[in-house]
């Protein structure tokens, strides 16, 4: 659940200004298709949204801290052609 998990005020702000649903973003972090730890300590989730002509949304996540803190989520244009 979203509760589980913690917004940066920068991550609800994109989430309203790139018309982001929590519900996306919940099935992101939920059942990604693919995760990647980064060096820096965030892990990003990766799902392809069919609502959204199956463009790919990327959500970066700081989980050294507790609880996790979604930092930033974004469609993922790199990810354009990947499956």
């Amino acid at each position: 659940m979203l509760k589980d998990w913690e917004f940066t005020v920068h991550a609800r702000s994109m989430m309203l200004e790139r018309g982001i649903t929590e519900a996306w973003v919940f099935r992101t972090l939920s059942e990604p298709d693919r995760m990647e730890e980064q060096e820096d300590g965030t892990i990003h989730y990766l799902k392809r949204i069919s609502e959204n002509r199956g463009k790919v949304l990327r959500v970066v996540v700081n989980r050294e801290v507790a609880p996790p803190r979604v930092v930033t989520q974004f469609f993922d244009r790199r990810e354009r052609g990947a499956k």
